[in-house]
């Protein structure tokens, strides 16, 4: 129904996390090389436990290969530099939402490029510095698939 996309991902735990979170919300999970892990490590498996064979996962090249491959009607960032709550918009089946590694965040470019207008901010307290990447994508998938009323659950 969404896609979510980790820019250059670091840290594998919370990739097996998010592969748990898509294989649970029908989501897919695409991840922008280069990794900082390899996709066999321990620590992705045992984060992510036995739902990879139930998530939809793939690789690309780049940002560039992953908007050329899948198209996605819209591509929202998430960014602690955004200035849009992610509350404020209504979204659609097939939107991506794209996050950056944990420990820089998406470049300026790549935020330049996608515009003011589709950057999300999680709201946070002062002087917080960020959220855990696989929180911050559980947040805004579970509010894409509320205003979905959930289609496809159970219960």
């Amino acid at each position: 129904m969404f896609h979510v996309v980790l820019y250059q991902p670091e840290i594998a735990p919370n990739t097996g996390n998010i592969i748990r979170l898509c294989a649970n919300t029908g989501s897919a999970l695409h991840l922008i090389h280069p990794l900082g892990f390899e996709l066999e490590d321990r620590k992705l498996r045992r984060a992510g436990l036995d739902y990879r064979e139930w998530a939809t996962l793939r690789e690309h090249a780049s940002l560039q290969a992953f908007n050329e491959t899948v198209r996605p009607p819209r591509l929202w960032a998430v960014s602690t530099r955004g200035t849009r709550s992610y509350t404020g918009p209504r979204y659609e089946p097939g939107d991506a939402f794209l996050f950056g590694p944990e420990t820089r965040g998406l470049p300026d470019n790549v935020l330049d490029a996608i515009g003011n207008h589709a950057v999300l901010r999680v709201p946070m307290t002062f002087n917080s510095r960020s959220l855990n990447l696989s929180n911050t994508v559980s947040i805004l998938i579970y509010e894409a698939w509320r205003q979905q009323d959930f289609a496809g659950s159970v219960g």
